[in-house]
């Protein structure tokens, strides 16, 4: 990962959730401070929260000099991340309760989430409480209102790159398949028995659906819910996933581990996709360069403030 896509990862992600670093044995290192910005602080439980979630997010384990390269590109990313939210505020730049309820509605829409209940007890996995969670989609809100101020008047999209993305992505219909998912994350700072507890989970769900019992309901004895993700299409998805479902009978299951911990996925339908037509899905494709061509405006913007703030690192 370079710096510049360790920024763009905490300047553009649209739900990076953090996990909780529980840190009793090593308190006074985690909570060092690392970095100070103007009249900022980022300190080393902030730096270890970003790097485990990004490597959960990526599905990487650094370690040795790959980690600490590691780390100091997220303490820069960091960095960028409070100029921003401090120049959000500056300008005036504000976020309502509302907004961010709305925004979470929206969220759960997606990401077939019933009610807040089933919301906090996915969160829960997650080693995050709904308090934190509110305050994230703010400071995104925030952070996003900010970049459509700073860059949002010079990003043109060329419409030959809209028919382009839509000839190699979108113009074959391809497969489609209809999964059901579930994600049982290790604890933070999990213990080998605390990981082969999770481990045991899985098992139990994936012999009971052996046994004839439907994914909901062998979860369901957990006190887990496995997530609706709807029809994707195939060729969208990673090379390897994609390699996986392609083994996969219908109603069959597969487990996947992860440094995180572990995801089951069932196949539950395939179907041969209809390519959709142009005009329908221009918009989407206008919208995402459009994100990409602003990310990269507000990354070189970010170097203006840097330039002028106090910065002293001490990682």
């Amino acid at each position: 990962m370079t710096k510049n896509q360790a920024r763009l990862m905490l300047v553009g992600a649209a739900s990076l959730i953090l996990s909780v670093l529980v840190g009793t044995g090593v308190a006074e290192e985690i909570d060092r401070i690392v970095a100070v910005v103007n009249n900022d602080v980022i300190t080393m439980s902030e730096l270890q929260l970003m790097a485990k979630s990004v490597q959960a997010q990526a599905g990487i384990k650094p370690t040795g000099k790959d980690k600490k390269k590691m780390l100091h590109e997220m303490l820069e990313a960091l960095i960028d991340r409070k100029l921003a939210k401090a120049e959000a505020k500056r300008r005036g730049i504000t976020v309502t309760t509302k907004e961010v309820d709305q925004t979470i509605e929206k969220f759960k829409q997606r990401n077939h989430i019933p009610d807040d209940a089933t919301l906090i007890k996915a969160l829960t996995q997650e080693g995050i409480s709904l308090k934190e969670f509110k305050q994230q989609i703010a400071d995104q809100l925030m952070q996003e209102r900010l970049v459509s101020l700073v860059v949002g008047s010079k990003v043109m999209v060329n419409e030959a790159d809209v028919r382009r993305i839509y000839d190699q992505k979108f113009k074959r219909g391809g497969t489609q398949v209809h999964l059901l998912t579930l994600r049982l994350p290790f604890p933070p700072g999990a213990t080998p028995e605390q990981q082969d507890a999770v481990k045991q989970k899985a098992e139990t769900i994936l012999m009971a659906v052996k046994r004839g019992e439907s994914f909901k309901e062998a979860a369901g004895k957990l006190a887990l819910q496995p997530s609706d993700v709807g029809f994707i299409a195939q060729k969208d998805l990673d090379p390897r996933l994609a390699q996986l479902l392609d083994t996969l009978k219908i109603k069959e299951m597969a487990p996947i581990e992860t440094p995180a911990g572990y995801q089951l996925i069932q196949v539950l339908e395939r179907r041969r996709g209809e390519a959709p037509p142009f005009e329908k899905v221009a918009p989407t494709i206008r919208r995402m360069l459009q994100q990409q061509e602003m990310g990269k405006y507000f990354s070189e913007w970010i170097k203006t403030l840097r330039d002028k703030a106090h910065i002293k690192i001490m990682l």
